[in-house]
């Protein structure tokens, strides 16, 4: 322990542990299972280190492959047979690279759940992470931000507009701009669905639609934290 953390203090005097000095600001970390029914951890931690170093500052972790990705947290471990496993998320996209070799950014939200899977890729991109990511992106980048309004919903649209910064708030027949991140507001029994509009990857242009549910959203955004999809 005596030598770890004397490792430790030269390791943030001289170099950060890794992390990029130019980068300040801080993160949110949430640890989950079972696509976020199950909340076991949340902590804030600097921005400008890796995400396994942020979740290695809160949790006894287990990696594999080198270190780059991770198999356990806590003593709960993925299996191959069982198929289940670590995933992670920044800003609601699913991480397109290994937790060792994505930077955080300030504001960014990384979310690690653990749970079954039944096909890769199954979940790249989830509403949980509201009012991201339309706040900060993904890997520092983040896209025009656009709401589109069905009549009579206008008032509603420049409420939930303010929540996610949006760049324009325009009727559903103004085109948004070529690659913003797009909000939908309609009527509807009470959802709140997110795919790409293009491509798949993380960091890739997002159509998010709120059925009934913006109103909600813009007087509390956190509303559907930690869901992977919200319906009713």
């Amino acid at each position: 322990m005596i030598r770890r953390a004397a490792a430790l203090l030269v390791c943030l005097v001289v170099a950060g542990c890794g992390g990029d000095a130019e980068q300040r600001g801080t993160a949110e970390l949430w640890i989950t299972r079972d696509r976020g029914s199950e909340v076991l951890r949340t902590a804030t931690t600097a921005a400008g280190i890796s995400a396994m170093e942020a979740l290695d500052r809160v949790a006894e972790v287990e990696t594999r492959y080198g270190g780059r990705y991770v198999q356990g947290i806590d003593g709960l471990e993925g299996s191959l047979t069982g198929r289940r496993d670590w995933f992670y998320f920044v800003n609601g996209y699913e991480g397109d690279r290994s937790a060792a070799d994505y930077q955080l950014h300030d504001g960014d939200v990384l979310w690690f759940d653990y749970r079954r899977w039944e096909r890769p890729g199954e979940a790249r991109l989830v509403v949980g992470a509201f009012p991201e990511p339309f706040l900060h992106g993904y890997a520092g980048r983040r896209r025009h931000a656009a709401v589109r309004f069905l009549p009579g919903l206008e008032q509603t649209a420049r409420a939930v507009g303010k929540v996610v910064r949006a760049d324009s708030v325009e009727p559903a027949s103004v085109a948004a701009p070529a690659g913003a991140n797009i909000l939908y507001v309609r009527p509807g029994a009470g959802e709140l669905s997110a795919a790409f509009c293009e491509g798949g990857s993380a960091g890739d242009p997002v159509c998010f639609t709120a059925l009934g549910v913006a109103a909600r959203l813009a007087r509390q955004p956190a509303l559907l934290r930690f869901r992977y999809e919200a319906r009713g």
